[in-house]
C-alpha cells in the first residue's frame, strides 16, 4: 500500500523522510519528525498512529531508534498488519514488517537510512528507492527525496498505483518543509509543483524570518 524513506545527514543536520501511496493521505497517516527526536515512518493495512507518535516520544526521551520500535510493537495483537521504520538522533534506524503485511512487503535498515514498504510490485521498488537516495548525495535534500520516490515508482512502486505522496525535511537552519499531495492522478508530479511554490515567492521570503531551531526567537528586523 505505501512506501517510505527515512534518511539523516549527519554533517549538515538535516532529517529527511518521504512516503507515497496507492491510498489517501500519506502524509497524515504515515510520516512524523522531530529535530529533536528523529523520524518515523507508521503504515501497514492497519497502521496505527499511536505506534507513529510513542516512538517519536520514546526518541525524544533518547531511546534508540530499535529499542523504540521493541517498545511500540510490543505484545499489540494487530501488530501482524502494520509496519513501522525510525530513525533517531544519532542516526540509528529501527524497523518491524508484520508477518501478516500485504505482499510484498518488507524494510531495510541502514546508518542513516531506512526504508520500507508494502503491497509492493516487488522488492525492487526498495532497491530503487536507496539507491537513488545514496547516487544523489550533494543534491537538495528535498529534490533528493522526490528523485528517489521518482525511482521507487519507475521500479513498479505501490502495485495499485499511487495516489498521494509527502516529504517532510527538518534542518536546523531552517523552518520544516511538510508537504503533502493527499488525493491526485499524478501526485509526484503535484509534490514537485508544490515544491517549486514553496521556494518561490512570496512563501519562499516568508520562510526567511520564521524561527528556526538555530535561532528560534528569529522575526522580522
Amino acid at each position: 500500500m505505501t512506501f517510505s524513506i527515512l534518511a539523516h545527514d549527519q554533517k549538515t543536520g538535516i532529517y529527511a523522510a518521504a512516503a507515497a501511496t496507492g491510498s489517501l493521505c500519506v502524509g497524515g497517516w504515515v510520516v512524523r519528525g522531530d529535530i529533536e527526536a528523529g523520524l518515523v515512518a507508521s503504515q501497514g493495512t492497519a497502521p496505527s498512529p499511536f505506534w507513529r507518535d510513542d516512538a517519536i516520544r520514546a526518541m525524544r526521551d533518547g531511546v534508540s531508534a530499535g529499542d523504540a520500535v521493541f517498545a511500540v510493537v510490543g505484545q499489540d495483537p494487530g501488530k501482524g498488519h502494520r509496519q513501522l521504520i525510525t530513525l533517531d538522533r544519532q542516526g540509528r534506524t529501527g524497523g518491524f514488517t508484520g508477518g501478516k503485511s500485504v505482499p510484498i512487503a518488507a524494510h531495510r535498515c541502514f546508518g542513516g537510512l531506512a526504508v520500507a514498504g508494502n503491497m509492493l510490485a516487488s522488492e525492487a521498488v526498495l532497491d530503487a528507492l536507496v539507491a537513488r537516495f545514496r547516487e544523489g548525495e550533494g543534491e537538495d535534500m528535498a529534490d533528493r527525496l522526490l528523485a528517489s520516490l521518482r525511482a521507487a515508482e519507475g521500479a513498479g512502486g505501490d502495485a495499485r498505483g499511487l495516489l498521494s505522496a509527502a516529504m517532510l525535511v527538518l534542518r536546523p537552519d531552517a523552518p520544516p518543509l511538510d508537504l503533502r499531495i493527499d488525493h491526485s492522478a499524478a501526485p509526484l508530479d503535484d509534490l514537485g509543483a508544490l515544491l517549486a511554490a514553496a521556494r518561490a515567492s512570496p512563501y519562499a521570503d516568508w520562510l526567511e524570518v520564521v524561527p528556526v531551531q538555530a535561532d528560534k526567537t528569529r522575526a522580522p528586523g
